[in-house]
């Protein structure tokens, strides 16, 4: 009988957060989990967690009835032979590693000798550490219904997650996965005018409170993102002349062309 309902293989930042979202949530219970990671230092952050943790790969797959694949994606090779050899067509294994397809990671299985897995593959984001998170969620091919369930579940926990098919799941990269990365971009521009303006000693509270609070509006208001800045910007005000200079710096079809290019780039990652 499989001990685990979810085993973490690879126990990073992102694995220690799921399984706090989880535990959190009453989604699972620690004893319910198991988390793998050659480094003994992850042992102790999960020990905190009363979540079970080994250093074999092999003993996490054979014990566990959903596995986690939680290594970056040019550590996978290095993990596949394990899971070619204690994997089992009972198996579901949850990928959150960016750019490598379902019929990717299944190639790699059964170049290692393994028969192809039911995989749901996920693109979070790192909001989930403080249960602020975005995830897509797509099935592959091979999965059975329902077995993206605890996905859906594991992520809305920390967070949201929408169920999307997985071609989208490089739009979702573009969109959510890279995003908070434009909003800390964004972020360090205010910080830096913030500063050149005189306000240096209080630059990260205004733009950090700024972004919450504008961020808090655009999930409770039923208006759209563009009826949101019309409201705030006022005929001949302040808002409108910095909108106008971005206009004239061609800012928003910047921002669409970057985020086309985040899209391009999860594509080639794929291939």
């Amino acid at each position: 009988m499989l001990q685990y309902e979810l085993g973490f293989l690879g126990a990073g930042n992102m694995a220690e957060a799921i399984a706090k979202a989880a535990i959190d949530k009453g989604v699972l219970a620690p004893s319910q989990m198991i988390a793998a990671d050659p480094s003994p230092a992850r042992k102790d952050v999960f020990a905190k967690l009363g979540v079970a943790f080994t250093d074999s790969n092999a003993e996490l797959i054979s014990q566990s009835k959903q596995v986690m694949l939680a290594v970056k994606p040019q550590m996978f090779p290095k993990v596949v032979a394990e899971l070619a050899n204690h994997g089992t067509a009972d198996h579901v294994l949850l990928s959150i590693m960016a750019g490598l397809r379902v019929e990717k990671i299944n190639a790699l299985i059964a170049e290692a000798g393994g028969k192809a897995m039911r995989i749901v593959r996920v693109m979070p984001n790192t909001p989930v550490m403080v249960a602020q998170g975005m995830a897509g969620v797509a099935v592959g091919s091979t999965c059975k219904a329902g077995d993206e369930e605890l996905a859906m579940k594991l992520f809305s926990a920390g967070g949201k997650a929408v169920r999307v098919e997985e071609p989208l799941i490089d739009s979702i990269t573009a969109v959510s996965g890279s995003g908070p990365g434009y909003i800390f971009y964004i972020a360090e521009a205010m910080e830096k005018a913030a500063a050149e303006l005189g306000l240096g000693e209080h630059a990260r509270l205004l733009v950090a409170q700024t972004l919450a609070g504008a961020a808090a509006m655009l999930q409770q208001s039923p208006d759209t993102a563009a009826e949101l800045r019309r409201k705030v910007t006022s005929p001949k005000g302040t808002t409108e002349a910095a909108i106008a200079h971005m206009d004239s710096k061609d800012m928003m079809q910047t921002i669409v062309e970057a985020m086309k290019a985040a899209h391009r780039r999860s594509i080639e990652l794929g291939q």
